[in-house]
């Protein structure tokens, strides 16, 4: 028996998760390169109004925005977190078993990356936001609660 849920986690394996912090993480000149997602207009304008909100700092990590420069993404550290809004929807979604975590208020699905570190992507929002972290944060979700009230307050919910 899994002790995963679609879209969630166990309220006590999620509490776990969120305390857990990385130490000693430092921010590098480097940048990320993203692709920048092309969503139709309405979801644009929603991405455009979280570009405007995001947090300048991110689980400790300065902002330092991937190349190409766009409002559509965003990135913190050397890398380390990326993001991305306007996303398709991911087809592990449709995937009964798949598992998401909820941060903050906003609900997640969550995606293991062969050799990086975990991707989540937004649930239930009228435009989808990517989060990339790097292999650092593979059992942290601290950056999604950092990110969680900007994306509350620019993305509404789709239900």
């Amino acid at each position: 028996m899994s002790s995963h849920r679609p879209f969630g986690l166990p309220a006590a394996a999620a509490a776990a998760v969120l305390l857990l912090s990385v130490a000693g993480c430092s921010s590098t000149d480097a940048k990320a390169s993203a692709p920048i997602p092309r969503p139709p207009a309405e979801e644009a304008a929603f991405c455009q109004a979280l570009a405007k909100e995001l947090p300048d700092t991110v689980a400790g990590l300065e902002r330092n925005d991937p190349e190409p420069g766009s409002e559509l993404t965003a990135g913190w550290g050397d890398a380390a977190i990326v993001l991305r809004c306007g996303v398709p929807r991911p087809e592990k979604m449709n995937d009964p078993q798949a598992q998401g975590v909820d941060a903050e208020g906003v609900t997640w699905l969550f995606e293991r990356r062969e050799g990086d570190g975990p991707r989540f992507t937004t649930t239930y929002r009228k435009a989808y936001v990517e989060v990339s972290l790097d292999a650092r944060y593979a059992h942290d979700v601290g950056p999604l609660a950092d990110l969680a009230a900007s994306i509350e307050k620019t993305v509404p919910d789709s239900l």
